[in-house]
């Protein structure tokens, strides 16, 4: 039998495949970009984002198996995963558009969206809660990079 924690982890498993959507002339765009002298850490933020993924899955497996299967854990099972869209979205969408603009307003939608469902959810586990806090913490610091990027870089704000 499948386990509930097995499907959660492959649906976001899968939508984490969309930040792939980028060709390399994306890549040598953004490579070429100005960055803040503070961003010393750019070496670390793939290693951040796999943290906030596996705490955001687990975070919902706890939801799910505290209710299975109604329609208020369905549908907060969709807010996870319009979360975890509006995350991988943020480097495919700002790389094709070559505008750091569009990401930071992709960054300041995912952080709503996290705040919102982090409230939800702490009405019904604060585990769950606890395990969305490293998103909160992070998604203000990618997204003021990318603000002061945008800065650096007018020509492609």
């Amino acid at each position: 039998m499948i386990k509930s924690w097995m499907v959660i982890g492959g649906v976001a498993f899968l939508i984490a495949l969309g930040a792939n959507l980028i060709t390399p002339g994306d890549r040598k765009w953004f490579k070429r970009l100005q960055r803040p002298n503070w961003l010393t850490f750019e070496a670390a933020i793939p290693v951040i984002w796999t943290v906030i993924f596996i705490c955001g899955a687990w975070s919902a497996y706890i939801v799910w198996e505290r209710n299975p299967g109604t329609n208020t854990t369905w549908l907060l099972m969709g807010l996870y995963a319009l979360l975890e869209i509006a995350i991988v979205a943020y480097t495919p969408v700002m790389f094709r558009l070559r505008s750091l603009k569009a990401g930071t307003i992709l960054g300041a939608i995912g952080f709503i969206i996290g705040v919102l469902l982090t409230f939800i959810v702490l009405t019904i586990s604060g585990w769950a809660a606890l395990l969305l806090v490293p998103f909160l913490l992070w998604s203000p610091i990618g997204t003021y990079t990318t603000w002061e990027m945008k800065r650096l870089n007018p020509q492609d704000a």
